[in-house]
């Protein structure tokens, strides 16, 4: 069966995951609890590659950052898009993602839904 994917790429200060990851949790909870399927937030770890394009390069990530690589799993795009309105309506959302609150830069941040070719 065919799943939607919401993907996520964003460069973060390594000085900052920790607190990304704090923010992640709580998200994880949110977008679970109105029905994601999956939600999984990784954070580089073996980034340096040769003849290829790295992530970090991908992402415009600066020397003191890293990239947060993140998805999230629902049954279809119609699934994805009443989830996220529930989930951007939840006052939990509003209260952790506010501007001053995000350890990233947002508008560095890319994100796209992507349709499942290949599910194993």
């Amino acid at each position: 069966m065919s799943k939607y994917i919401d993907g996520f790429l964003l460069p973060i200060a390594k000085d900052q995951i920790e607190n990304y990851r704090q923010i992640a949790e709580q998200a994880c909870a949110i977008w679970k609890e109105h029905g994601a399927l999956e939600y999984v937030e990784t954070v580089g770890d073996d980034l340096e590659v040769q003849d290829q394009l790295s992530f970090l390069n991908v992402a415009g990530a600066e020397e003191n950052q890293t990239v947060v690589l993140a998805y999230i799993v629902y049954e279809s795009r119609e699934h994805r898009d009443a989830v996220n309105a529930k989930v951007f309506a939840d006052p939990r959302l509003q209260e952790m993602c506010g501007p001053d609150k995000v350890p990233f830069d947002c508008k560095r941040m890319a994100y796209g839904g992507f349709k499942s070719i290949v599910v194993g």
